[in-house]
Formats: C-alpha cells, structure tokens, sequence
C-alpha cells in the first residue's frame, strides 16, 4: 500500500510539474499508443462460498453426505473463505485475497471536440487467489482454490478532455487462465480429477483519468471491475483405503461422491498506475 500511495504521489507532482507547458495548448488525443500498468488486485470473496456434493453422479450438486445410519451432514462444521491453517473449522482460514498485476496495453483513440472514443486491447499477468474451504466431522479440511494467471481484455473507452487531463470510462470482455487446485487432509479416500476447465470469460468496467506529461507521453490512473465465470472444476471422492462406512462411499453410491465449490464466479477489483506512449 506504502508503494502504492508512493507511487501515486509521484505521478501527481510530475503530471504538476509537466502542466503548465501544456496549457498553452490543449493536447490531441487522436492516434494509437502502447502502455505499460502495473497495480494491485483484490478478490472479493463470496462470504456464504462452501463445497457442494454429487452423491449420485447427475450432474446437480445438490445432495447432502450424511455420517453413516444418520440423517447429520459429514461437514457440519461449516465452511470459511480462504485457504485451511489446519484440519478443523476451529482454526479457520487465511482469506488474504490481495496481489499484484502487470499489464500491456495497445489502444488508439479519435478526438471530437473534447469528446475523445477509443479502443483498448491488453494482456496481463496477475498473482491473485481465490479459494474456500469446508469442514468434516473426522476432522478434515477440503480446499479448492484458482489462482489468476492471466487475463487478455478487449475494451472501448469514452472520455473528456479538459486541458491535460483525459477523464474516461472504460467497459468490454475479459478471458482468463485459471489454474484450479484441490487440497485435503484426508488421507484414507482416493480423490482424482474429473474436470478442469482451466479458462474464464467474463466483463470489464472502469473509469479512469490519463494525464499529458508530454506530446507523447502520458501517465494514467485508473480503478477496473472484472467479473469472470470460471468453467467448472470437478473432483471425485473414491474408496481409497477408507471403510465401507465412510459417508463418502454409504449406499446407494458406493463408487464415490462429486464435489464442486458452490460459487461460480470471480469479482475482480484493481486499481492500476500506467504509463502509455502516444505515436
């Protein structure tokens, strides 16, 4: 936070600094360029997020995994937003859900007036995760997470300009690279992979303001929502070593029991400094 408050300063002094050469004249936004961004990234956690079940193989994680001769859910101990610090709700979890990006951008606009339109496309690489946690009775900790690895965004942007500054809007399509991963402390059932769809397609909205330093240079700030839907990600609860009684393997479904994460989304909050290159 410490650099990024920094970071922030510097570019109000130096866009102060660069101001009154420009306001002889007001710049022209017309034309292509290239930037560079860099910021944070915040993963707005579902607070209500748990594991759902499978138990008979339909494709509708809607069933409950019981104790065995009982009606009592197996996972009564509940669930928690992040990733397991040990096998029991008790400890909880770490929902420290904050990283980092690091983004290219291309985009060009055209200048009407001080109404300026434009498109932007741009690929980043980002260090950011999303995981949940629930709970069973035996102890034990079940933790599915993705991780964002990467994100290629196609947007327009709308905008005003008043003397250096160009204040915008920005909205458009976003597609992802997931990487999906399961943890668990259970170590008597078998648990295997039975569907990982590692991309994510989704929307972008976001404002910002980009200021002139230069003919052809400019130093932008700007705040963006991203809104994915990850595909689904499946894993498979077999017999292992466990008994006949275990709640995973009970009648009628002895071969095993699906689970999923119950929220099917990532909210995506960034705030970005960058610098672009005008031609």
């Amino acid at each position: 936070m410490i650099k990024t408050i920094s970071a922030a300063s510097l570019t109000l002094l130096l866009a102060g600094v660069a101001a009154p050469a420009l306001a002889q004249s007001a710049p022209d936004w017309s034309g292509p360029y290239i930037g560079v961004y860099g910021g944070v990234i915040d993963n707005s956690e579902d607070s209500d997020e748990r594991l759902v079940f499978d138990r008979d193989f339909d494709g509708e994680f809607d069933d409950t995994v019981v104790l065995n001769g009982t009606t009592n859910s197996a996972f009564s101990p509940g669930s928690c937003d992040g990733a397991a610090l040990n096998n029991n709700a008790a400890a909880g979890c770490d929902s420290d859900t904050t990283g980092v990006e690091a983004t290219v951008r291309v985009g060009y606009d055209m200048q009407f007036g001080s109404f300026v339109v434009g498109a932007v496309g741009e690929y980043g690489v980002s260090d950011v995760d999303d995981a949940v946690t629930s709970f069973s009775t035996t102890p034990a900790a079940y933790q599915f997470s993705r991780d964002l690895e990467s994100m290629a965004a196609l947007r327009l942007r709308a905008g005003f300009a008043a003397g250096p500054a160009l204040y915008y809007v920005t909205g458009g399509v976003a597609r992802a690279k997931i990487d999906n991963r399961f943890r668990t402390t259970n170590g008597l059932n078998s648990f295997t992979e039975t569907v990982n769809d590692d991309e994510a397609d989704g929307y972008q909205l976001g404002a910002g303001v980009e200021w002139r330093l230069a003919p052809n240079l400019s130093l932008t700030g700007e705040y963006l929502y991203t809104d994915l839907e990850p595909g689904d990600y499946v894993v498979r609860v077999g017999p292992g070593a466990a008994g006949p009684t275990n709640p995973f393997i009970l009648p009628p479904n002895t071969a095993g029991t699906d689970l999923a994460r119950s929220n099917d989304a990532m909210e995506l909050h960034a705030l970005r400094l960058g610098m672009n290159v005008r031609f």
